[in-house]
């Protein structure tokens, strides 16, 4: 039985490693596969999910900074909102109900994904994707705040950052490589204070073996999707992000209503 739970676990970071290196988009379905699938205590997995999103984050980063992919300025001024959000969100989770948190997050990701697609498909290539930069982007105090909430929302229910911050990034007239290259970094700093939340809470026999054949599978994946993700064009990625959240999100409302 552990050798199986170590292989789907290997194998299901793998999977969602390459998603992530692509498009810093997926990282939602490990929590969904952990709980949902292999009925693995909540705590358990998230903490399993957040060590995964810390590992791909950083991987991923590193390859969209080398290809001048990054805005360091914005995504030090999301980090520094999102250390105190991925707190919060921690805290919340034992006081919210999990379906009612996951609604929430689900519906907005939907609307972002939807928002994403009509606005890449009326491009009139008046700024990175087709719009002008938000002026909201121009203010620290906006960012942070979109930091803080962002990671609370994700540290709450398991999320990846990625998921909710990439879509909403692009419509505010950040370039889609940019917005991923951003997110990703974000995604390790949302990780690592949720990792020290959830971790206490870890019960599970043998959690050091599931741990370590996530962050194997997790490497692997995020290079393989990572390296992929250069030779996709801007428009196609653009797109492909887009039904993506779309197809993820509304799979994820149905779910919670079975």
């Amino acid at each position: 039985m552990l050798t199986y739970l170590v292989a789907f676990i290997l194998f299901s970071n793998f999977f969602v490693g390459i998603l992530l290196g692509i498009s810093s988009i997926g990282g939602f379905l490990l929590p969904l596969i952990f709980v949902g699938f292999l009925q693995l205590p909540l705590r358990d997995s998230l903490a399993l999910s957040f060590f995964s999103f810390a590992v791909a984050g950083l991987i991923g980063a590193y390859y969209y900074w080398k290809a001048g992919n990054m805005d360091v300025k914005l995504a030090t001024y999301l980090s520094i909102g999102s250390i105190p959000g991925a707190l919060i969100g921690v805290k919340l989770n034992v006081l919210i109900p999990d379906d009612t948190a996951k609604l929430l997050l689900y519906l907005f990701v939907l609307l972002s994904g939807i928002s994403l697609l009509v606005k890449n498909k009326n491009s009139n290539n008046n700024g990175p994707n087709g719009i002008t930069k938000s002026r909201i982007l121009d203010s620290k105090a906006s960012i942070l705040i979109i930091g803080l909430i962002s990671a609370a929302i994700c540290s709450l229910t398991g999320a990846g950052g990625p998921i909710l911050l990439v879509p909403l990034l692009s419509n505010l007239g950040i370039s889609i490589r940019v917005a991923v290259g951003v997110c990703l970094l974000n995604s390790v700093v949302i990780a690592i204070p949720s990792v020290f939340g959830y971790f206490q809470y870890t019960d599970m026999d043998n959690f050091a073996i599931l741990l370590a054949a996530s962050i194997l599978g997790q490497i692997i994946g995020t290079m393989i999707g990572s390296f992929l993700s250069n030779k996709v064009k801007l428009n196609h990625l653009s797109v492909s992000i887009a039904l993506l959240t779309v197809v993820s999100s509304t799979y994820m409302i149905i779910v919670l209503f079975i």
